[in-house]
């Protein structure tokens, strides 16, 4: 009974989820976008020109994606502009058949090419690409190319005007969908890592799962971070934009935090063997604070129906509980799993604060009260994009994977319409229009598309196939094609064979209402989408082939760097004191990032043909140490923000400059410039003995001593500060020197 009642539970917060998402919300604009130009052409029966200015607003859709309004209404703008100045070349393509395909080729390389420029530029690049492929078609019913590359223009007008629309009656409506989102997500995390703590024969696949959720909140991070800090330098210190920004920045910490684990965990497992209701108060409190995470994330727009009382308060007072009886029993403070419980401990006390906060700022906060993120800092954290001319020069080459993919998109398309001509298909421009859609510059990816696009248009067929034998009712068939279009673009990004489906079911529908030969249709749309799906996937395995081993070298090298950079704002901190500068926390943001784009990029090599996954178990090896090193500079952090420390001693900084050159070794390797510097072989177990065996012993001979309540307190933060700072240092000395071997290993 509880099982089902779960399970509808969950059903139940999806659905809402995606009804609520961007995505559904997008779909639904793009719904009314289409329809209302083509239900006024039926009226003013003018339908050709309604039907015109309905694919205007469709190639102008893509570009409208989450950020800032402004990024958006320019992306739409430009991406119209490009549809309207390619579907007026596209008109006089047909004149020759001889100048059709070269002209074709170039059009389709120099289109997809703008995607060098980055991720709103690949959405405008698509919108060409779609442009010149409708050109094909006989959809605008031979209207001269002048009037329907204006009326085209008119679409994407008349899209902006919605979108804009749109966006001043839901105001808020992106910030809290990815606000909540990241709330979700950084619950989701938490949990996981409650399920690490427990987990000991299947420990590899939940740091797999972390990857990927970490990967996903990076992305999500950069987003929201887009949406909160544009949208609040635009329009002024908005209270409202404000608190929104300071609960982001919580979560940010919160990440941190999280990824601040145990250094050893066979360690962790030996004590929590012997101590197993430790191990469960422990989990109970992340559990706790996850679904109290999901909890604020479902009422983030409501913080009223928020409930007053968690179980984060009741599970905290368990651990520290637990802390103290198990302190009781051994009389030593030195103790070392003492000096981790209680380390623990501190990280979790520091979540729980800023669970607190972010409450605090949803529910009981003043305006006044409010210490907001100033403009100037926060806009420093904004990813910027270079639109340089050099960028086209610089990647116009075969070592770029954009210029690989544009080539290959090019060739392609030529074959796709060399075939679709040669054996008199249906549609020959519906080959054109699949290869588009799945064609991505990694081969993974593409195959995968290949796969779930055939496979959803084939289900998609045999649906239509069933509705249409039993319904002949052409308003019924208006209705299906609006509703299944607006499911398959609420879908695309969350699912694309699903997608696929009802993209499927659409175009049949929006077919039966035109001509009666559905069934031919049907049959034509699935042997296009095969052809196009087969030479998607042999063209990147064969033209040109981008394999993730070519760029994985590079990858590494930004990741390495990244954390390195991090490390050392960290020994800065550490020896300056003080306030955390913009600096700090542009490495930590850097850090983050880098190490998202290395495990996206090692789960693609894991999609590619065997043959080409070379090193994969080094390449794998680097990324779980690369991930290890930056979680092990979290908990580091972590703790020297948090709490008052000693002044950074010589030996220390001889550590720190150690651990500092053997990240610099690593990417000189990965550069081919520099080898392994062994001038500075020195044992990292003598250099911590230099730096903080003195200070154990003298803590350690003052402990039989009787001292005051203040002077007692005083001691256990210089044996934790030893223990903790002790640990981790050699953890990252030892896997700072580990890197440059394995690097020497794998010869890229």
């Amino acid at each position: 009974m509880k099982t089902e009642k779960r399970f509808f539970g969950t059903t139940f917060r999806d659905l809402s989820e995606f009804f609520g998402s961007t995505d559904f919300s997008k779909a639904i604009l793009l719904g009314i976008a289409l329809t209302l130009p083509i239900l006024i052409g039926i009226k003013l029966e003018v339908l050709q020109v309604g039907i015109t200015i309905t694919v205007g607003a469709m190639l102008a859709s893509p570009s409208d994606v989450s950020g800032s309004i402004r990024h958006k209404t320019t992306g739409i703008l430009l991406a119209t502009s490009l549809a309207m100045l390619i579907s007026l070349i596209g008109g006089y393509l047909h004149v020759s058949l001889w100048l059709l395909f070269p002209i074709l080729g170039i059009l389709m390389f120099s289109i997809s090419y703008i995607s060098i420029y980055g991720f709103r530029a690949s959405l405008i690049s698509f919108s060409g690409l779609f442009a010149l492929v409708l050109s094909f078609s006989n959809v605008t019913g031979g209207m001269p190319p002048y009037e329907r590359a204006l009326l085209i223009g008119v679409g994407g007008l008349w899209y902006i005007a919605l979108a804009l629309l749109w966006h001043f009656i839901f105001p808020n409506r992106a910030t809290e969908f990815y606000l909540s989102k990241t709330l979700k997500l950084t619950s989701e995390y938490l949990r996981t890592r409650g399920e690490l703590v427990a987990e000991k024969k299947n420990r590899s696949q939940l740091l797999k799962k972390l990857l990927g959720i970490q990967a996903e909140l990076t992305d999500n991070h950069e987003t929201l971070r887009s949406i909160l800090i544009t949208n609040r330098t635009g329009s002024g210190t908005s209270s409202y934009e404000g608190k929104r920004l300071l609960i982001f920045a919580q979560l940010i910490d919160m990440l941190e935090l999280a990824m601040a684990h145990p250094v050893d965990y066979p360690k962790t497992d030996k004590l929590f063997e012997e101590k197993h209701d430790y191990l469960l108060d422990f989990q109970n409190l992340l559990f706790s604070m996850a679904d109290r995470l999901e909890e604020i994330s479902t009422y983030i727009s409501i913080p009223k129906k928020l409930s007053a009382t968690s179980q984060v308060a009741l599970c905290l007072v368990k651990v520290e509980r637990d802390i103290k009886e198990y302190a009781a029993e051994t009389m030593d403070p030195v103790n070392e799993n003492m000096l981790m419980l209680r380390n623990l401990y501190k990280y979790q006390w520091e979540q729980v604060k800023k669970i607190e906060k972010i409450e605090w700022l949803l529910t009981g906060s003043e305006h006044r009260q409010i210490p907001f993120i100033q403009k100037e800092e926060a806009k420093q954290f904004l990813t910027k994009q270079n639109y340089d001319f050099e960028v086209l020069i610089e990647n116009f080459t075969l070592r770029s994977s954009i210029f690989k993919h544009s080539l290959r998109i090019a060739a392609v398309t030529m074959i796709g319409y060399a075939i679709g001509i040669f054996f008199e298909l249906q549609n020959p421009y519906w080959i054109l229009l699949t290869l588009i859609v799945i064609m991505r510059p990694s081969f993974g990816l593409t195959k995968t598309r290949s796969k779930e696009r055939t496979i959803g248009t084939l289900i998609g067929g045999g649906l239509a196939v069933g509705i249409v034998l039993l319904i002949q009712n052409p308003l019924v068939y208006g209705i299906l094609a609006i509703v299944t279009l607006i499911i398959s673009f609420s879908m695309i990004q969350r699912n694309y064979k699903a997608a696929a489906t009802f993209i499927t079911l659409s175009v049949v529908f929006i077919y039966a209402l035109l001509r009666p030969d559905i069934f031919n249709v049907i049959q034509y749309r699935v042997t296009d989408t095969v052809i196009a799906a087969g030479l998607a996937t042999l063209g990147n395995l064969f033209l040109w082939p981008a394999w993730e081993i070519e760029s994985m070298q590079k990858t590494l090298l930004d990741s390495f760097k990244a954390n390195r950079l991090y490390f050392n704002e960290i020994v800065a901190f550490y020896k300056n004191k003080g306030a955390l500068t913009p600096e700090y926390k542009l490495a930590r943001k850097k850090a983050f990032l880098e190490m998202s784009s290395l495990n996206t990029a090692f789960q693609r090599m894991t999609q590619e043909p065997k043959s080409r996954q070379k090193y994969l178990d080094k390449i794998y090896e680097l990324v779980v140490l690369n991930h290890s090193f930056l979680s092990s500079l979290a908990s580091f952090s972590t703790y020297i923000i948090n709490n008052e420390t000693t002044p950074a001693s010589k030996n220390f900084e001889m550590v720190t400059s150690r651990i500092s050159q053997n990240l610099m070794n690593a990417e000189g390797i990965l550069n081919n410039d520099v080898s392994l510097d062994n001038t500075a072989d020195i044992s990292s177990d003598d250099i911590f003995e230099a730096t903080f065996g003195n200070k154990i012993r003298l803590s350690e001979n003052q402990k039989d001593q009787p001292l005051s309540f203040s002077q007692e307190l005083e001691f256990n933060f210089q044996i934790e500060e030893a223990h903790l700072i002790r640990e981790q240092l050699k953890w990252l000395l030892a896997m700072s020197e580990k890197m440059p071997k394995i690097l020497k290993e794998t010869q890229f």
